[in-house]
């Protein structure tokens, strides 16, 4: 039987993701991510689509590493000036059915009392079809504006992650037994007190008395997202989540972060085959391969160099401004352990430790933001392509970023879906059930083996 591919889209509430310059493109309509019917639409066209879920990616600071200065991001428009994804979810679940919603929340800057609220909030009001992405924010400036006069270290933003999710776990799971609302009014109670319980959490980063302000979800837990790839990244990874976001890279490279988290993920009592891969991909689809291969063409004039290395100083932590030939080799010679996402010069260690580089041709190679992550063809010859991926590699479906909006989703579905349907690899009909079901097949809940099922709060 052939295993089905999931298919995802990335979205942000601002103008430009990682597709620096592209918002000069003609029909691009970046302007309208501040407009709700922009959301709902793009909803509808996603279901279309038989889309499984959109997945929003968001930061909390802006892009000041290049230069030292903030003023490219704010001049080419690169996730800034962004809004708060969440608030467009209830607007867009209320025109589907079936689509389901990933929305990164940062642990590290909203506390895990409140952020519990929230996802359960968002978990009730679109029938359990929400996700999070969990990440620690790698920005300094970040941190600056959340009062901190630097940025926590690298390994730390993950421990601390840990006990997050250790409080994020007992209020979901164990605050509230499953029976607690009985709505009983012969008797005149809603809830049954005996059976909604303090977490009494006291750990060496947070403490958290008391119980969770909302009932159970019909998740309880909603699916948990993650893309760290540093090596401790990955370890957080393999304990807590279900869905790994992974830049597109190398089937080789591809091949190692899988069975790396897989393993990981058993070490840590998992089942490995509860752990979901998508990596990241920018498909240009056309008719022909030369309309195809024109539209890439087209896209690669509006790029700009200045805007890719804006994002990847950011990424890094280095100021790619300041990079002349000897500096950029032993960037990617050294792989050197760095206060941001190290990631990136590991891969580059891994795989072109020995090939020379113009920092011009790094910025081409990031032209869209991925590593490797750009397609270009036909309908066939990109079915082609995402069957030998997943063939080969062991991921279980993509993450469909955007070139042009919506442009990019449209042309997907309208000529790559059928052709991914026609060979029984994507799914033309939805099945029922929560986000979680859908994934897994099995329950709305954590499977038993996720450590957030063996939490007991504070019962006795």
């Amino acid at each position: 039987m052939k295993k089905r591919i999931r298919l995802n889209a990335v979205e942000m509430a601002n103008p430009v993701q990682d597709n620096a310059g592209l918002w000069t493109y003609p029909d691009n309509r970046v302007d309208r991510y501040k407009d709700l019917d922009y959301w709902t639409e793009l909803a509808q066209l996603l279901e279309r689509g038989k889309f499984d879920a959109v997945f929003f990616a968001d930061i909390l600071g802006v892009y000041d590493v290049y230069q030292n200065s903030r003023d490219t991001a704010v001049r080419e428009g690169l996730y800034l000036p962004i809004n708060d994804p969440t608030y467009a979810v209830p607007a867009m679940a209320a025109v589907t059915e079936h689509l389901s919603f990933a929305v990164t929340v940062s642990l590290t800057y909203e506390h895990p009392y409140s952020l519990a609220r929230k996802m359960s909030t968002l978990d009730h009001l679109t029938g359990g079809r929400m996700g999070w992405n969990m990440v620690t924010s790698n920005l300094e400036s970040a941190a600056r504006n959340y009062g901190l006069d630097k940025q926590i270290q690298h390994d730390e933003r993950y421990d601390r992650g840990d006990e997050y999710l250790e409080v994020c776990y007992k209020l979901w799971q164990a605050s509230w037994e499953e029976d607690a609302v009985v709505r009983d009014m012969a008797n005149k109670m809603y809830t049954n007190p005996a059976k909604v319980h303090d977490i009494r959490h006291e750990g060496k980063y947070f403490k958290v008395p008391g119980i969770h302000l909302c009932e159970p979800s019909p998740q309880r837990t909603p699916v948990l997202f993650q893309a760290g790839s540093s090596d401790r990244g990955r370890e957080f990874a393999a304990k807590h989540a279900e869905c790994i976001f992974l830049n597109a890279m190398t089937v080789k490279e591809t091949r190692f972060l899988v069975q790396d988290i897989r393993e990981r993920a058993e070490r840590n009592g998992r089942n490995p085959e509860d752990v979901l891969f998508f990596p990241k991909l920018n498909p240009v689809v056309a008719a022909t391969e030369e309309e195809a291969q024109h539209q890439l063409r087209s896209f690669l004039e509006h790029s700009s160099t200045e805007g890719a290395l804006s994002l990847l100083s950011a990424w890094v932590g280095m100021d790619f401004s300041k990079f002349g030939a000897e500096e950029l080799l032993a960037f990617i010679r050294k792989g050197e352990e760095r206060n941001s996402s190290t990631y990136l010069a590991d891969f580059f260690g891994r795989n072109y430790a020995d090939q020379a580089w113009s920092v011009d041709e790094l910025a081409k190679y990031f032209a869209f933001g991925g590593v490797g992550s750009l397609i270009v063809g036909t309908p066939v010859q990109i079915a082609d392509q995402l069957e030998a991926f997943v063939d080969e590699t062991g991921v279980d479906g993509f993450n469909i970023a955007y070139i042009t909006r919506p442009g990019t989703f449209e042309s997907f579905i309208d000529l790559a879906v059928p052709e991914l349907q026609r060979r029984e690899r994507v799914q033309s009909v939805y099945e029922k059930g929560t986000f979680r079901e859908k994934l897994f097949g099995k329950t709305s809940y954590l499977a038993p083996q996720h450590p957030g099922s063996r939490v007991t709060g504070g019962r006795t």
